[in-house]
């Protein structure tokens, strides 16, 4: 994993509790990263003043970035920080997530920090929340930050997928690997692998009167098994660590986090967007909602943001 040099964090401008910038400076401190405080605000009533003069809606506007970026700076000043550089960047944009990533990709920032909650599960269906734009669309790793201390000696859990053997996933599993192992190292923590198989399919055992359900589910697990220990001893990583469960990714990665007490779970995300996003969703969105600890999601080596085109 390369160092953070430059950390983005998403501000949440209804809170002075800001769960997300204790996390980065955390990481800041044992990267000598440098800060940036970012908060995107947008008033529609501003835009729809149809008596004021672009002039006058600009100075209002910029009142409002002023009086934000004051409040920041307090807030900031109230953060034990360590003497870290931290940057602070007021825009106005009607597209939080659009407004991130464009920055973070103009600034090179290697890391997005931002702080989440539970989501609404029929309106993320109709309204993708900021964070699912951010796990999609964001080429740099993205950090979802929930109230989770992150202990000394606590555990990281790496989300893999081994069901494909393509090059590209397999290089994914282990960029996710890697990732793990340097935050391991500065923050004293263990690394746990997980892997969910499927059940057997109950239609197989239906139309097939001769399959042999309990032979086969004990075939696949042997292979996600195997798949998983030698990525372990690929890695360095004791086989007592791997983890191979069966059902779905968004059960099993949950239930495992919960169980072990983890800090931090580990995927990555192919960034799916449109209609297929819409109605499918990716694992990490469907993991984020269940997490009690926070979720870093890795794109492929060469993802390009639809947003960088």
């Amino acid at each position: 994993m390369k160092e953070y040099n430059k950390i983005l964090v998403v501000i949440n401008p209804t809170t002075d509790h800001q769960a997300a910038l204790d996390r980065a400076i955390d990481l800041a401190a044992k990267n000598n990263a440098e800060i940036t405080a970012f908060l995107s605000i947008f008033d529609f009533s501003y835009e729809m003043t149809s008596i004021l003069s672009s002039h006058e809606r600009e100075a209002m506007r910029q009142g409002v970035i002023d009086q934000r970026t004051e409040w920041l700076k307090n807030l900031i000043q109230q953060t034990n920080h360590s003497g870290l550089t931290i940057n602070i960047e007021v825009i106005w944009h009607n597209r939080p997530f659009e407004s991130v990533i464009n920055y973070a990709i103009s600034e090179h920032c290697d890391l997005i920090v931002k702080s989440t909650h539970n989501h609404d599960k029929l309106k993320a269906v109709i309204f993708t929340p900021t964070d699912w734009h951010l796990m999609r669309k964001a080429p740099m790793p993205v950090l979802l930050v929930k109230e989770h201390d992150w202990p000394v000696k606590g555990k990281i859990l790496c989300a893999v997928n081994v069901a494909a053997e393509d090059e590209n996933q397999q290089n994914l599993n282990g960029k996710i690997i890697q990732h793990a192992k340097g935050l391991a190292e500065n923050f004293s923590a263990e690394i746990h692998l997980v892997n969910g198989y499927p059940g057997t399919p109950v239609n197989l055992a239906i139309e097939l009167p001769d399959f042999d359900a309990n032979a086969y589910n004990d075939n696949l697990r042997m292979q996600h098994e195997q798949r998983v220990q030698y990525l372990a001893e690929t890695y360095d990583i004791p086989l007592n660590n791997c983890h191979v469960q069966e059902g779905l990714p968004e059960d099993v990665i949950p239930d495992l986090a919960t169980s072990l007490d983890a800090e931090l779970v580990i995927l990555g995300t192919v960034g799916r967007t449109g209609f297929s996003a819409a109605l499918i969703g990716n694992t990490a969105e469907h993991v984020i909602d269940s997490l009690s600890c926070d979720l870093l999601a890795l794109k492929p080596d060469g993802f390009k943001s639809p947003l960088a085109e």
